[in-house]
């Protein structure tokens, strides 16, 4: 049977991520969030909704996943255009989710009549996201409070509360005589300048703030008040060396990347190509960056591999069980929002070589756009060697250089900076790397404390928790099938000795199993490195006419680790997603966030644990996988007083999907502007030599 091609004539037009509304799938310019306000304050005061509203996150509603590929095949109309709002209203503490229809073509003055609210529901029970907007007021009410002032100036002897830098985190765990309100806490540092490191001088105080009060309503801190750690660790490049004592580093000399004739990838509208590889971006306030409608070009076809991928959860559960520590477990996407703290890339200095970039759009709390100017970063970059050989008998030689396309996005949470880097290789490999960076989160001890349980002490009284950052994907495949995976088949492949018998006399053999996993249940599995345990997403209605198998991508872990909190503690119910590596659930619109929609004071997990309750089906119910990641982080000096980036992720490659290597057709090339560097002796050989000619 012939591989399923998508069609890829709907092409978008040479617009910026900003201003393309070509596709379905790109997301809300700037003028459809403004109209999807303005739509959501109309229908609010008609439903007598009183009191000023808030914006929490107005983000576009991806169409249902039939209606996309119909769109996408020429078998049914354009979806029609749908903006998600979350909107609070503080006085009355009331959290509603609205659904808001844009048309298309409509004149701006016209879009009051043309917009329309298509579902507003009172959400009770949870809280949305934890936006800059509500850190901003979080810290704001802090600063502001009278108390805060006075047990600074009494602990600590400050009386400038300019100095005082606050770290908003959502709340892990609601103490019970506080459910039900929106609360933050936050972690109070001091910087003997502007520029000074705080995360070196951490304080003893931890307020707890009701946003929708405006107001302070509890302070944790030491029995008695800690001092203050003296000691100045900077990274900024106006003290670092007062830190090191050093000069800068004379010997690093500039490596340009140039590419004279420009990038080999295109790019219209939202659409990149690259290498037979077809991409469409999008981008997001919860997940920031996602992938699209990722395809190979095979001669005329357009093959395609994946629906949908994006980091859909993370989470960073600390280990010290001491108060008020236990309350300090960040899940970002959900917290905080990948999008929304999505940085603006520098060019030359987070991007190297010939960049394209897209600027990302998000809301703030007056429901107006904020555009993210250069926040998704595409180049493409060297890989080292793609594939050698040397024919000792021919005395002959080949040899190719690999290269990648990499799509970046960085985002800041307070302290850390999480790089989310997506590569797409030549023959066929797509792999994710996470880069974590930034400053460890630090709390006070005493100036001698040396031998902690729980952490380390990286200044003197400067106390650095163990920790975890575990990510969970979610992967919509659709690997050679048109219909967006509706047929696929998840199989686990294991590698395992055979013992001494009739069968293996020489204790050499070992063999390779394969078992698909066909419900729910048996889908949820944990990576085993000793087995080379690896999950295939086979298609069994396209078979490669050399295996007589199915064409498939394997799913390949690369370094991981279990969850190491309790199963039923707080952490482990709440991100119930990282207690396996593995899961597989039928598509179901919507559900796209492992812990759910709305995490922010939790206390259970509302999406992966919810969808697998019952041990349904996978047999034509378009799987989706969820892969779960992550690196437990003991913090080391060298981590100090700014981290040096770690990464961690999983690779993707094609198994079975070619009938051969897929890279026979990449020509050799000699890079031109290489240079060999020769010592003082072969130069002045050299020099002789030229001399003599």
């Amino acid at each position: 049977m012939e591989p399923a091609v998508w069609n890829n004539k709907d092409a978008s037009s040479s617009k910026t991520l900003v201003d393309a509304r070509d596709h379905p799938l790109d997301q809300l310019t700037p003028a459809e969030i403004s109209r999807a306000s303005a739509a959501v304050r109309r229908h609010a005061a008609a439903a007598g909704v009183t009191g000023a509203l808030r914006f929490n996150t107005i983000m576009l509603q991806e169409p249902p996943k039939a209606e996309l590929l119909a769109y996408q095949q020429r078998r049914g109309p354009r979806p029609e255009r749908r903006a998600l709002v979350w909107v609070l209203n503080p006085p009355c503490g009331d959290f509603y989710e609205a659904v808001v229809a844009l048309p298309e073509g409509v004149a701006a003055a016209a879009a009051a009549a043309a917009d329309v609210v298509r579902a507003w529901t009172k959400v009770e029970g949870v809280q949305p996201t934890t936006t800059p907007d509500d850190c901003s007021l979080a810290e704001h009410i802090i600063m502001a409070d009278p108390r805060i002032r006075q047990l600074l100036a009494e602990r600590y002897g400050i009386t400038d509360p300019d100095l005082v830098v606050f770290d908003p985190w959502s709340l892990h765990g609601t103490p019970e005589q506080y459910k039900g309100r929106r609360l933050m806490q936050g972690y109070l540092y001091v910087r003997t300048c502007k520029e000074d490191n705080e995360y070196a001088h951490p304080l003893d105080l931890c307020p707890l703030v009701d946003l929708n009060l405006g107001k302070v309503i509890h302070v944790d801190m030491y029995d008695a008040p800690a001092v203050m750690p003296p000691t100045l660790v900077n990274y900024h490049r106006d003290l670092a060396k007062a830190t090191t004592g050093q000069e800068w580093r004379a010997d690093m000399r500039p490596i340009n990347i140039t590419q004279p004739q420009g990038p080999s990838f295109s790019i219209e509208g939202n659409l990149i190509s690259w290498q037979k590889w077809h991409i469409r971006v999008g981008f997001n306030a919860r997940e920031g960056l996602v992938l699209h409608q990722v395809g190979w070009q095979d001669g005329g076809r357009l093959r395609p591999v994946l629906h949908r991928a994006s980091l859909s959860e993370m989470t960073v559960p600390y280990g010290d069980p001491n108060y008020p520590y236990i309350r300090k477990c960040a899940m970002d996407c959900g917290d905080y929002g990948m999008g929304l703290t999505a940085n603006s890339l520098a060019l030359g200095c987070d991007c190297l070589g010939h960049i394209k970039y897209f600027d990302g759009v998000v809301s703030n709390a007056q429901g107006e756009a904020l555009v993210i100017p250069k926040a998704v970063c595409v180049h493409e970059e060297d890989a080292g060697m793609l594939w050698k050989h040397t024919d000792t008998r021919l005395g002959h030689v080949e040899v190719r250089r690999n290269r990648r396309l990499v799509l970046s996005q960085v985002s800041t949470f307070a302290n850390y900076e999480y790089g989310m880097f997506w590569y797409f290789y030549l023959d066929g490999t797509i792999q994710l790397e996470m880069k974590l960076t930034g400053i460890l989160s630090t709390s006070v001890s005493d100036l001698t404390a040396k031998d902690l349980p729980f952490g380390i002490t990286v200044a003197p009284g400067v106390v650095a928790s163990n920790h975890q950052h575990l990510f969970c994907v979610r992967i919509d495949p659709a690997v050679d099938d048109a219909d967006g995976g509706k047929g696929l088949v998840v199989a686990e492949v294991n590698a395992e000795p055979l013992p001494f018998g009739p069968d293996n006399p020489h204790g050499n053999a070992f063999r390779v199993t394969e078992t698909p996993l066909l419900s729910v249940h048996s889908a949820m599995r944990m990576a085993k490195p000793e087995a080379g345990r690896a999950w295939k997403i086979k298609n069994p209605a396209v078979i490669n006419p050399i295996t007589g198998q199915p064409v498939s991508f394997k799913l390949i872990p690369q370094t991981n680790c279990p969850m190491l909190m309790q199963p039923d503690s707080l952490v482990g119910k709440r991100a119930f997603f990282a207690q396996k590596h593995l899961f597989v659930t039928p598509h179901v619109d919507g559900q796209l966030y492992a812990a759910g929609d709305h995490v922010v004071q939790s206390e259970d997990c509302l999406g992966l644990k919810q969808w697998t309750k019952e041990d349904k089906s996978l047999l034509g119910a378009d799987p989706v996988l969820w892969y779960s990641f992550g690196v437990t982080h003991l913090p080391r000096l060298e981590d100090f007083p700014v981290m040096p980036v770690e990464t961690v992720g999983f690779m993707m490659k094609p198994y079975g999907f070619f009938t051969w290597n897929p890279t026979l057709d990449v020509p050799p090339e000699r890079n031109e502007a290489s240079r060999e560097e020769l010592t003082p002796a072969a130069r002045s050989g050299a020099a002789g030599m030229r001399a003599r000619l």
